[in-house]
């Protein structure tokens, strides 16, 4: 390794060690990569604990209960094992051992969406009018009747879960589903985002221009603010430059 690109260590076992504490008394736990990331790059810890803290601590549009809600949908369908600090703050928010289990219905429907898609594929000519949608749907409205929770929640936690597996017909659906039932648009929004993490960012950015196409064709009737990101050109990425750049 060259000297170059060493990484500096000129933390010392003390600062490191306060760092981590701070940190732990901040969000009552500590995670291995909290660590790794105040001894390597303390910049980077400090700019993913600013993230982190708006992302899912500060209060936005969903409810605390609400939002572990989506949490949990998102983190049994990512099978993120470690995150049982969310059982606490469902629990700090009033909820209970049934959302729990309600949320793990929820996310195990979800896994077996797309076979619903597989029949009417290649069934669907053995079987009179079947259709996936509709099929999905009604099993879903048995399956979550006496859940208790609202079907404008019960969308955005399945848009957010069917992004983390970038299963983008079924994230399109619990969009337009969110809209039919009056969704707050900046809770839909919050939703999407708290997958970011367990899903992963490019996913969110798939789940962002699938949301933003939907506005676009008038599918939905979105909010001036949201139809003016929709309808603002340039947000192609890279390829959309490089294929600008060859037109000229």
């Amino acid at each position: 390794m060259s000297e170059k690109n060493t990484v500096p260590r000129n933390s010392s076992f003390n600062k490191v060690k306060n760092n981590l504490k701070k940190l732990r008394k901040k969000r009552g736990y500590l995670l291995p990569h909290h660590g790794l990331l105040a001894i390597s790059s303390p910049k980077l810890l400090e700019a993913y604990d600013s993230t982190y803290t708006a992302l899912t601590l500060e209060q936005r549009v969903l409810s605390e209960w609400e939002k572990e809600i989506v949490w949990l949908v998102i983190l049994i369908s990512t099978g993120e094992a470690i995150a049982t600090h969310h059982l606490d703050r469902l629990k700090r928010s009033g909820g209970s051992k049934v959302d729990v289990e309600n949320t793990l219905l929820i996310a195990a429907w979800a896994e077996g969406a797309n076979q619903h898609n597989f029949v009417e594929a290649h069934w669907g000519e053995h079987l009179d009018e079947f259709e996936a949608i509709k099929v999905y749907r009604k099993g879903l409205r048995k399956l979550t009747k006496d859940f208790g929770i609202e079907p404008w929640l019960l969308e955005v936690s399945l848009a957010a879960c069917h992004q983390c597996h970038r299963r983008w017909f079924w994230v399109r659906e619990h969009i337009l589903g969110a809209y039919k039932h009056s969704v707050d648009e900046n809770a839909l929004a919050e939703g999407l985002s708290l997958a970011m993490f367990p899903g992963g960012v490019p996913n969110f950015v798939d789940a962002c221009d699938i949301w933003k196409k939907l506005i676009a064709e008038d599918a939905v009737a979105a909010s001036e603010p949201y139809k003016a990101w929709a309808l603002m050109s340039g947000q192609g990425g890279f390829d959309e430059v490089v294929r600008a750049s060859k037109k000229q």
